[in-house]
């Protein structure tokens, strides 16, 4: 019989832990995809190894261990890239750690359950907003319009009841379903510190009147309005909870089970980071920028190729420069060739004389390879691949600098037809 301990810290990337663990527990953890890997320890039996990847957070297993996995990234410096991600103008005119309040909190999920609460608690200061909304329902009197067709259908021949559909003054609007949905879901995360848990209670308390979501359908929408804007900030962070940023993870199976917890991928966050930071920051030059700009590397347009941003003149038709972000270390040698062959490959299509791949951390500043061939005549100068490298342990003022410095090297790039 194996004893599963009660909780496990991982380390982003770090090395693998052997963990007391039962046999249903580990394979709903390693089915999930959490992990970097979980296996068996061939050398202790009733342990697993357990060794973390690029997501960070916690999560809880039925009948297995709260796993916490605690990210490299300083969790301050971490929610300065989701505050910006989220909500670039903001965060760019204030580029100091507060954009995202996470307290005295150095752990990601009690950081984020800090964050939300003290959003939502600033979005509720002068009330709760309130709003019309379409209602349609049977009733003994006339309100608002008759329902002729299901009036028809439901009571043909009879009244009352009466079919009807009017508007509504109500506090059950999509902004306060969405942050009463976040306020739930952070309350049942593990690691929520009691003075947290028992804010975030508060404000459900708050937010009764809005109906809550149900689980698996899409998120109610709303627009940015001036009637909205002190909701703004806690409705995009109180998203980033609800959507891919925290999944219930299911691990397949005839039997699954169910891994509840919250998750932040750092190579999602660092692309979202670098490419809106990017694109922001290329305005200034008069250029636009496409994310994730969809394209096909060959001429029956069978393979797919998506680069995470693509740099063009004002007008959005001719193509300047292309960026790939990658959250990983560079090599000791300094070199990651399947990720030069990628950035080749994205200029050839694009036509363009050179390509730039962005990492999370390295030892160059810059430093770049001239391809052999593909110079535009002989002895002309061939298609070059930029690498940079972002040091995420620095200040975001400093930080959001070298992004400005990558993106004036963007802007002064020329296609290959005008080179």
């Amino acid at each position: 019989m194996t004893v599963s301990v009660a909780a496990v810290t991982l380390r982003e990337y770090g090395p693998a832990v052997s963990v007391p663990l039962g046999a249903e527990a580990g394979r709903a953890l390693a089915a999930s995809g959490i992990l970097e890997s979980a296996t068996p320890d061939p050398g202790r039996d009733g342990h697993w190894l357990l060794r973390a990847g690029s997501r960070v957070g916690a999560v809880r297993t039925p009948g297995g261990p709260v796993v916490r996995i605690t990210p490299k990234t300083p969790v301050s410096r971490l929610f300065f890239l989701l505050g910006f991600s989220l909500d670039p103008a903001r965060a760019w005119r204030d580029s100091r750690e507060g954009t995202v309040d996470t307290g005295v909190y150095d752990d990601v999920v009690p950081a984020l359950a800090h964050a939300v609460e003290r959003q939502i608690d600033a979005a509720l200061r002068q009330g709760v907003l309130q709003g019309y909304r379409e209602v349609e329902e049977s009733a003994l009197v006339v309100r608002g319009r008759l329902r002729e067709a299901e009036q028809i259908r439901r009571h043909f021949g009879r009244t009352p009841p009466v079919e009807i559909a009017y508007d509504a003054y109500t506090a059950d609007t999509a902004e306060n379903r969405i942050l009463r949905a976040a306020a739930e879901r952070l309350l049942r995360l593990p690691g929520v510190p009691g003075p947290v848990r028992r804010r975030l209670a508060h404000q459900r308390v708050r937010l009764a009147d809005a109906l809550p979501l149900v689980r698996g359908q899409e998120l109610p929408r709303w627009q940015p309005s001036r009637l909205n804007a002190r909701y703004q900030p806690a409705l995009r962070l109180a998203e980033a909870v609800l959507r891919g940023s925290s999944p219930e993870h299911r691990a397949p199976g005839p039997d699954p089970l169910a891994v509840d917890g919250f998750l932040l991928d750092m190579n999602k966050l660092f692309e979202d980071f670098v490419t809106v930071a990017l694109r922001e920051a290329l305005r200034e030059h008069g250029l636009t920028a496409r994310l994730q700009d969809p394209h096909h590397l060959d001429t029956a347009r069978l393979v797919r190729m998506r680069p995470d941003l693509v740099v063009r003149t004002g007008d959005g038709r001719t193509p300047l420069a292309v960026v790939d972000a990658k959250y990983k270390v560079e090599k000791a040698d300094g070199l990651l060739n399947a990720d030069l062959y990628q950035a080749l490959a994205y200029a050839t299509v694009l036509g363009l004389r050179e390509a730039h791949l962005v990492y999370a951390a390295g030892r160059w500043p810059e430093r770049f390879h001239e391809v052999r061939g593909t110079g535009a005549e002989p002895g002309g100068r061939g298609v070059r691949l930029y690498q940079h490298s972002l040091d995420l342990s620095r200040e975001p003022g400093p930080l959001l600098s070298a992004l400005r410095e990558i993106a004036g090297r963007l802007a002064a790039a020329t296609p290959l037809s005008r080179s």
